[in-house]
């Protein structure tokens, strides 16, 4: 019997302090509890329609990724183990299990940590106007695809709900974390991304970008929210890679192409999507998982 989507959690007990595009956040004595729902959103879109078990994939890999990376970098995460929460968690224990995370309660950065290996989305469409993208001077004639020569570290705002992220430069990043911190973040973010992405290419799969979430805790950086999932990266078939053109994928890109034949202003309301179409994205999430962990 298929599982019910969790489209939204409401856990009267705890305190809710976050609703996100995908996760829920909920404040447990001084740890956070961390809900990864069936949501997905597009260009900034929460949508109405869920894809059933994706919260469970998403939060599967992240566990994976966290035990991977972290001798690179600590992590947030205290137990996934929903037996061992607090005892206020309990009465939600079933929606929990394998979709949450008791973690740390971090200062999340002001920015996003964005690492391209690629040149791919936005910044592709920014190369096409101008070879100079966010400070890096790109060499002429580049393909859509191509990979860079070394991997870019590309900062961004973070944007509320709705709105669009900007990238921003590292010297605008550095005025917002100071100087060292900037240099630090992005040294660990091109870490971890080069030890992440030799390993997925391993297994089939392309890390074309990836967006890491840092935070302060106890005085150090640590690796926080989700890593490397199909929400936060390009995962691209290594198989299929052919540069001078887009790239079949294992994220939501399949959802932003149907989504992009529509007349959508990507402004809410969203369209509603066929049943077909949360299929095949789903059974993309789920491939991405299975090549990774197997």
């Amino acid at each position: 019997m298929a599982e019910t989507p969790v489209i939204t959690t409401e856990f009267t007990d705890l305190k809710l302090v976050h609703r996100g595009k995908v996760r829920d956040l909920y404040e447990v004595d001084d740890k956070l509890l961390m809900v990864a729902t069936d949501r997905i959103s597009a260009f900034d879109v929460v949508m109405d329609n869920p894809v059933p078990n994706k919260g469970k994939v998403l939060t599967s890999l992240s566990l994976f990724w966290f035990d991977f990376l972290g001798d690179i970098l600590p992590n947030h995460l205290i137990t996934a183990d929903v037996d061992s929460y607090p005892a206020a968690c309990a009465p939600y224990r079933e929606i929990l299990r394998g979709r949450s995370m008791l973690v740390k309660k971090a200062q999340p950065l002001p920015v996003e940590c964005i690492v391209r290996g690629y040149i791919s989305g936005s910044f592709w469409k920014a190369y096409q106007k101008d070879t100079t993208v966010c400070g890096f001077s790109l060499p002429p004639g580049m393909q859509e695809s191509e990979k860079f020569p070394e991997p870019l570290f590309t900062p961004s705002t973070k944007a509320e709900l709705g709105e669009h992220d900007e990238n921003i430069s590292m010297a605008r990043m550095a005025e917002l974390v100071g100087a060292d911190a900037a240099a630090q973040i992005a040294d660990f973010s091109i870490r971890l991304y080069r030890k992440a992405a030799d390993y997925a290419s391993g297994r089939g799969i392309i890390i074309a970008d990836t967006k890491f979430e840092l935070g302060w805790f106890d005085g150090g950086l640590i690796l926080i929210d989700e890593v490397l999932t199909p929400d936060s990266s390009r995962f691209w078939p290594l198989d299929q890679y052919a540069p001078g053109k887009g790239q079949p994928s294992f994220d939501k890109q399949f959802l932003r192409d149907y989504l992009s034949t529509l007349a959508w202003d990507k402004q809410p309301p969203p369209p509603p999507l066929p049943a077909e179409i949360l299929e095949k994205t789903g059974q993309r999430y789920a491939e991405a998982v299975e090549r990774i962990i197997g």
